[in-house]
């Protein structure tokens, strides 16, 4: 089965799932609240440089001001109302200080690269890049570049000539960069895309110089529309919308500027819901889920931290080879197959460590790194992959733009405060007589209060001390000399509790 891309839309969200050979393999979501908005480009107002981190923090009308580093500064800078750099600071802003660069309450034209995530801003950068399907536009760059995934040679060299003749014959002010979907692609697609994108270029600097920092002044498409324009492809079989008002504007899109694609665009009308009918709603549900099951039986363990995302590998269920070095290579040649996919799936970027089962056969090694590397070249997003350490982890890393598919629909927990686990009976109970025997000590400084305790816990820390930890209890009611009564609060949390000082029960 070739791709499907399924768009899903209600009053409240928008959800796009490419699904291919059956598998969920990505999925973005739009709610009220918003989607990403890298790709945006704003007219930004700086409010502090940082000398110490070679850095500024951008005001562009979002929650948090975003932060823009002095490698990220274009030379020459599109800036309003500032005094450009010196030619020395435009050449090298990787040894230039951030100072000659950029000044405080000065605009600047900045693109976001990665969305704000948890407690950090927005990535910023004046590197600015327009995409259209098979070409992107950058207007502070003179050089013509190609995609890596292409690497038929005569291909790549018959699109630097092409776009490189159309750069001299229009004098063309910007370097341009040949998408994957360029692949192809004949010299009239490409000059269209080159065209639209010189017409957006035109309007946005335009509409920049008549406004007032912070405000946007040009706003990627909508998801429907960009996920038709970065995820439709060659092997994209159809693309499924089950809204009339939606299909007809993804419509007048495809017909305008993927002439190629329209007739596989289709509105679904069935009674079944989208995403029920492609088992994508179950898909979601255990992607969200800490464990991912192989089909051999073992799993992986997936864990996102501040830091980097964690990667544990098991063999579990699965005893088929004929030895312990066969099954661990299986186990192993399974789960590198199946990484990349489920890191594209959560939307897990940045630093990812792999802890593969321990193989002692190199050979087995180089294997499962092939396997790795080649599950990792059907995800979009730019992959680096090193090879086993000496502790035998893989390290790799995958470019993150946006929140994760668990930063998107989940928040912590508030049992746990997104610790992932609460504190045992055990552990509650040994805090209470903790805390009953220093409220007793505290006391005792005071003006003595006649009276008796009373403990409001869950159910399971009662059970325990009208078990277990009945003895502790009671040693604790001799010690103090008050009695202390427990009480059941089907309302409490696992690990909550009250101690009140009754006075006057007789009242």
């Amino acid at each position: 089965m070739a791709e499907e891309l399924l768009i899903n839309v209600n009053p409240f969200e928008t959800r796009v799932a490419l699904v291919s050979h059956g598998l969920l393999q990505e999925l973005h979501i739009a709610r009220a609240s918003g989607y990403s908005v890298t790709g945006n480009i704003y007219l930004g107002r700086v409010e502090r440089v940082v000398p110490g981190m070679q850095a500024a923090f951008v005001d562009v009308g979002l929650e948090r001001p975003g932060f823009l580093h002095a490698r990220d500064i274009d030379r020459p800078r599109i800036m309003v109302g500032a005094q450009r750099g010196d030619d020395k600071a435009r050449q090298d802003g990787n040894k230039t200080d951030i100072r000659e660069l950029v000044s405080e309450g000065a605009s600047l034209l900045v693109q976001v690269e990665k969305d704000p995530i948890a407690s950090k801003g927005a990535r910023l950068s004046t590197q600015l890049a327009l995409a259209a399907k098979t070409v992107v536009l950058m207007p502070n760059e003179t050089h013509v570049g190609i995609s890596q995934r292409i690497d038929n040679e005569v291909e790549r060299e018959r699109l630097r000539e092409t776009l490189q003749a159309y750069q001299e014959r229009l004098a063309l002010q910007g370097g341009i960069i040949a998408r994957t979907a360029s692949e192809g692609a004949d010299a009239g697609r490409l000059e269209r895309d080159l065209s639209l994108l010189q017409r957006k270029w035109a309007r946005l600097f335009e509409r920049s110089q008549h406004q007032q920092a912070p405000s946007i002044v040009y706003e990627e498409l909508p998801l429907h529309i960009r996920t038709i324009r970065d995820l439709v492809g060659t092997e994209t079989e159809s693309v499924f919308i089950d809204d009339p008002d939606t299909y007809h504007r993804a419509k007048g899109y495809v017909e305008e500027f993927l002439p190629g694609h329209t007739e596989r665009l289709k509105l679904y009308a069935d009674q079944r819901p989208l995403f029920e009918r492609h088992g994508v709603e179950g898909e979601v549900s255990r992607a969200l889920q800490t464990k991912a099951m192989l089909k051999s039986g073992g799993h992986l363990v997936i864990e996102q931290t501040e830091a980097m995302i964690s990667i544990d590998v098991n063999t579990g269920a699965y005893l088929g080879g004929h030895s312990l070095e066969e099954t661990v290579f299986r186990t192993n040649m399974e789960a590198a197959s199946a990484i990349p996919r489920q890191l594209r799936l959560r939307n897990l970027g940045g630093i990812v460590v792999i802890d593969f089962i321990d193989m002692y056969d190199e050979e087995h090694q180089r294997q499962v790194l092939r396997a790795l590397e080649k599950a990792a070249e059907a995800d979009p997003a730019r992959t680096r992959i090193e090879g086993f350490s000496s502790l035998g982890l893989v390290q790799m890393s995958r470019k993150r733009t946006r929140e994760s598919l668990a930063q998107t629909v989940c928040i912590p927990c508030a049992s746990c405060d997104g610790l992932g686990h609460v504190h045992s009976a055990e552990s509650t109970c040994i805090e209470v007589l903790r805390a009953l025997a220093e409220d007793h000590r505290m006391r005792c400084r005071q003006r003595p209060v006649e009276g008796e305790y009373l403990l409001r816990a869950t159910q399971s820390v009662v059970d325990r001390f009208l078990d277990e930890d009945a003895a502790h209890l009671a040693h604790l009611a001799e010690a103090i000399d008050r009695e202390i009564r427990i009480q059941v609060e089907p309302s409490y949390l696992e690990g909550q509790f009250d101690i009140v000082l009754v006075q006057n029960l007789a009242r």
